[in-house]
Order: structure tokens, then sequence, then C-alpha cells
């Protein structure tokens, strides 16, 4: 079963520098931190604050693209966990046809904020990503990450904006 979900924000891991997609369930107070790349976390957050660049960027085309072939994104879904790897797909319908689409968690999410479509994490992602290894003391762990991001309130998001 897959879990609706929505962008909370984006941060920046203060352990590793290293930017952070917050999704959060609809209904509940879950969390799901993704670790995305500097690159994806700027389309996702300019598409957050609605700005804009002159010409197309990456996602932009691949929306133009999905639009001009009279496809439709319907959904994504952070559908697998491996290792510490997230998985994704793209579901789209052309001409009454559905698509699955293979991708990276940091593109799907940049594409469903353009299409403006729903975000679901699977329940099996959301099991596993709550059974984090721990790291030596020294550093703050994946399990205290988890604790602080699950305590920000509204007032901290804007603080860690990319």
């Amino acid at each position: 079963m897959d879990v609706e979900m929505k962008i909370r924000g984006l941060m920046v891991d203060p352990s590793t520098n290293t930017p952070v997609v917050i999704l959060k369930d609809l209904k509940t107070e879950t969390v799901l931190p993704i670790w995305v790349g500097p690159y994806e976390a700027n389309a996702i957050q300019m598409e957050v604050v609605k700005a804009s660049a002159l010409r197309p960027l990456t996602h932009d085309l691949l929306k133009n693209v999905v639009q001009g072939l009279n496809a439709q994104v319907q959904r994504v879904v952070v559908s697998e966990l491996r290792g510490d790897t997230f998985y994704a797909v793209i579901w789209m319908e052309q001409n009454g046809e559905i698509v699955a689409i293979d991708a990276r968690p940091s593109d799907a999410l940049a594409l469903a904020l353009r299409a403006d479509c729903p975000i679901f994490v699977s329940e099996e992602v959301l099991l596993a990503a709550k059974v984090v290894p721990s790291a030596p003391e020294a550093q703050p762990n994946e399990q205290d990450l988890r604790r602080w991001l699950e305590g920000l309130g509204d007032e901290d998001m804007g603080k860690y904006k990319m």
C-alpha cells in the first residue's frame, strides 16, 4: 500500500552538508528524509518557491516532453529502498495506456511538483527506512537526525532553504 505524502521542505543535513528533501505523510506526523544532490535540490526548491529560469531546465524539459507526447503524469511513488538507495517510479498515462518509468526519487519529485501530481511512498519503504544502522556515537547518526527532523516546527523550515 502506498502512503500519500507532500514535500514539507528542504534543508541541509548538518552532519554531511548534503541537501535533504523532507516528505511528510498527509495524515500523520511521519516524515521521510531523502538525501538528494545539490542540482536536484535546486530544481525542487525552484518549483517550491515558483521561481522560473529564463530557459527550461532539465525537469521543465521533461514536463514539456511528457506534454508534447500527449501524456500526463498521474503520480510518483518512492517504491523501494535497497541498501541506502531509494528508487522511484513515475506513473504516466498516454492514450489510455498506463506507463511506469523508473526514476531517481529526486527527479521524480521535481517532476511531480511541475506536473502537480500526487507523491506517494510505499509502506515497505517507510518501514525499511526506520531500520537504520547506527553510526559511531562520536557523530550524529541517521536516527538522531530523524528525531531532529520529526521535531521541526513550521518556524524551523524556513531556516534551511537551499
